[in-house]
Order: structure tokens, then sequence, then C-alpha cells
């Protein structure tokens, strides 16, 4: 099979082994485009992987103009890179205003407009000149508008590329819709935001995959990293549904150890500056660690054979990517949202990678042309797919599923990361780190619980938090007194 590295992709070949799958595991990390991440993988064959399989990466030629209009070309990320392990040095733009800035360089622009791409590096400019005002804050040192031009080479991302090159990786996956993390989010677990398009909107009335797969007595668990989950509080059928659904990093490697992984997994990062989820500007060395984590406690573990691993980005993060999103994507529901967007564009491209030993090594998949392309929806249209499961939305009605991409009918044994050597991450005192975005997330809804104090009242103000530390304290004990409330045997009524 041939292809050039501008025509389609090939489709793989025929057949479909998703039916041998008994365990889908997702994890899905933080703001990073594919570009930026996986844009070089096969630079070196002229964008056209092993198989011959075209695969839309960059060809060094690209470029954004800065507020002078010069040119600024994107450049590798390499071992002498300033700031290599936290590029591009500072947190993007990324909601749904800067997103338009950096597509269409019009924070709301007009109904069928084209977007260009161009708009990455003056979007960094502003945010750096605005976040500068903020008391105490300054972005890594060294950092530049042009900085947001920068893409990590496979070498220096030896775990993602090594798996991307492995197995399958995506070059054509879109974030659902072109906005920040929990929207995006939303719709990796549910199939829409309610029309919510920013993170002010924490929490979702709608059902999501977890309530679905236990209406059909499907088993599913979600993992936090170090604490309890973020998603279990984001939707009524989690937040509610019993304890055994949900654990840590560690018990999802016990699972996968003794054969005994749920139907679907649901992973999560660690969320603090100090943590593994990738954020921008945290380490990509200790992500690099939690994948290969990942990917070494399904490989040892019995169900290897029959497991499925994606890993995604939930959005770009402001990352500079150069494909365009597509506007045909379907509307999950049938009201506007919010800044008037109807949900027809999709976000911008991050990564995702499919990890299976039904996988073919060097395997670029995407859908066939005309087709409703890859994004976060595709996941659950995947679960559903497999279970024989009804759509949540009619966005993942009409996505696409991904089992396409398992063409093998008998399991590899190969170790693609066999001898990998992991990328070493920057120092960092946890303790000191300030608290993350997403931290104030989590603990603004733990706040939320229905914890009885002495009296019985369930009234709470959440105290003042700075650093990573003190949110985790906060989170762990909070939730530790609501599992321990739900646990409690009622009080007797009084005659």
């Amino acid at each position: 099979m041939t292809a050039t590295a501008q025509g389609a992709a090939i489709p793989p070949a025929p057949g479909n082994s998703l039916s041998s799958i008994q365990h889908i595991v997702v994890l899905m990390l933080e703001n990073r485009s594919f570009d930026h991440m996986l844009g070089l993988l096969y630079a070196g064959s002229g964008n056209v992987s092993p198989t011959g399989q075209a695969f839309e990466g960059l060809t060094g030629r690209e470029t954004n103009p800065d507020g002078s209009g010069h040119s600024v070309s994107v450049f590798p990320i390499g071992p002498s890179t300033r700031n290599v392990d936290h590029m591009p040095g500072a947190d993007p733009g990324e909601g749904f205003a800067a997103t338009n800035l950096q597509l269409f360089g019009s924070s709301m622009p007009a109904p069928g407009a084209a977007p260009t791409n161009l708009g990455f590096v003056t979007n960094f400019a502003a945010t750096l000149a605005w976040e500068s005002k903020k008391p105490g804050w300054a972005p890594r040192a060294g950092t530049t508008a042009g900085d947001i031009m920068g893409i990590y080479t496979p070498a220096m991302l030896p775990v993602l590329s090594g798996l991307a090159r492995g197995f399958a990786v995506c070059d054509h996956w879109y974030s659902s819709v072109p906005t920040e993390t929990l929207p995006n989010r939303a719709f990796a677990c549910a199939g829409t935001s309610q029309g919510h398009m920013d993170d002010a909107t924490k929490t979702y009335t709608s059902p999501s995959i977890f309530g679905l797969l236990t209406s059909h007595g499907i088993g599913w668990k979600i993992h936090g990293y170090d604490s309890s989950p973020l998603t279990r509080l984001n939707f009524p059928d989690t937040t509610h549904a019993p304890e055994s659904n949900f654990g840590l990093f560690k018990d999802f490697q016990a699972d996968a150890a003794a054969g005994s992984l749920a139907a679907f997994t649901f992973l999560e990062p660690s969320w603090g500056a100090a943590g593994n989820s990738q954020h921008p500007d945290y380490s990509l060395a200790l992500g690099e660690k939690l994948i290969h984590d990942v990917y070494q406690a399904l490989r040892s573990g019995p169900g290897w054979d029959q497991t499925l691993f994606v890993i995604t980005y939930d959005e770009h993060g402001g990352c500079f990517d150069h494909v365009a999103p597509p506007a045909t994507a379907t509307p999950p529901d049938n009201a506007a949202g919010e800044f008037g967007f109807d949900f027809k564009r999709f976000g911008v491209r991050v990564p995702a990678v499919l990890v299976s030993p039904l996988i073919a090594a060097g395997t670029v998949f995407r859908v066939p042309a005309g087709a409703t392309p890859l994004d976060h929806t595709s996941i659950l249209k995947t679960v559903e797919t497999r279970w024989g499961l009804p759509a949540l939305t009619a966005r993942d009605a009409a996505a696409q599923d991904i089992g396409p991409a398992l063409t093998l009918q008998v399991a590899r044994t190969d170790d693609p990361l066999a001898g990998v050597v992991l990328p070493v991450p920057a120092t960092v005192d946890p303790a000191e780190a300030p608290i993350s975005h997403l931290e104030q997330v989590h603990a603004e809804l733990v706040a939320r619980l229905p914890v009885p104090d002495a009296a019985g009242g369930t009234v709470h103000a959440m105290p003042l938090l700075r650093t990573s530390a003190q949110a985790k304290a906060y989170i762990d004990d909070r939730i530790a007194a609501w599992k321990a409330s739900r646990n409690a045997p009622p009080k007797p009524s009084i005659t």
C-alpha cells in the first residue's frame, strides 16, 4: 500500500476486532495540540508512516505572524531548548474567544468564515501581557510569544511517540468544542455540554456513559491519580454511584494485575501544577511517566490481549496546530449554546493514540473522506458499539467509532516501548506549587457536597486555598467526610 503525504490516509486492512475487546481504558490528559506533541512524528520519512499511510504532520515551513507582521516559524523542541520540560513557558489562552482569535483572528468570527490558524502567536502575546498583570504571576524565564510555535520532537516524548508509532496515531481527531476543559470533558463523558462553553459551569444534569453502562449491567470505574476523581462530581449518575466504581491510580494498577478491569475505565491525571496532567506549562516528563505506567500496567496484566487503551487530550490549550477544524459536527442538543455557538464546529486537533495488541504497528487511523471526523464522542460511540448501547445524544449517534483500527485477529507479543528511557522531569516542590485551575474547580465541587456539621447542617464555605498541598488536603478531607456521612446509619426520628 502506498500514499503520498498530501493524499488521504489509506484505511486499515479489512477486519474489525472490536468484538474481541473486553476492556476499554481511556487516559485523557490536558491542553496540548496535535502538532505541538506529534506534528514531527513522521517528519523524517516525508510524513508517510512505515505502512505507507499518509500522515497529516508538519513540513517545517508553517508560520504565524507576530504583532508586527513578521513570520514566526515552527521550530523543534530539543534537549537544549529553554524550558524544555515546560514549553511553551506559560499557560496560553484556551477559552472560546481565545480559540477563535487563534483560528480566525477574531473573537467572534462571521458565520461561515474559514479558519486560517494564523492567530496563535498574537494571541499568546496578548495572553502573556494580560497574565503579567496578575499579582505574583510571571512566565518562565525567557518565554516569548514565539514559543507557542515550538514542536516536540519524537525523541523528547519517547513514550507518546513510541506508542503512536508502535500502534496507531489518529491524525484527524478533534476536541469536541472550540473552548476549554470542562465542556470538552463533558462531551467525552456525556456527548454534550448542555450548551455551556466555558469552565464556569462545573456540573451537568445530562446522563453520562457511566450511567448508561450501569443501566445495562456493564461495569465501569473512574480513577483519580492520588485523590478522588474530579469526574465523579460532574454528573448525577456518577456522584450518586457506589464507591466500588471509583478508585486511585494504585487501584487501577491492582485491577490490571489481577485481571479484574471493568469494561470501561476512565483515568484522570493529578491536577496540580507539580502533577502529571501535562497542562501547559506543567512537566511533560511526568505525563510521559504516567502514560508509560498505564501502558505497563495493562501490558503486564492477564487482560492485555483483550484491551484497547486510548490516550488523548481534552483540548488544545492554545498550542499551535496547522489544520483547520471542520464545521461538520452534529449539534447534540436543540438549543444554541453560550455565545450563540451552534456546536457545528469542532475544536482544534488534539493528540490521540490507540494502543492494543490487535492494532498493526505504524497505523495512521482516520475515517474515510466525507465521513464525520473523529472527536471525543468517538470514545462514546466505540463503547456503545462494542456493547450494543443506545446513543446518549445526537452527537455520539453521528460519531465514528475506532473499531476499524483493530485489524489484527491474533494479538501481537512485541513491545514497542522495550528499552525506552523516560525523560527526566524538572524539579518542582509540590508543597509550594500554587493551586491550579482544576484543583480550584475540584475544591469548589467538593465544597458543595452535603456534609453534615456537628449541628446537622450542611451549609459550608470553602476556605481560601493558595497551594496545591492545601487543595489536596481539603479535597481529600471533605471527600472522606462525605463518604462517612453517606455510610452513616440514619438517625432515629424523634416522636
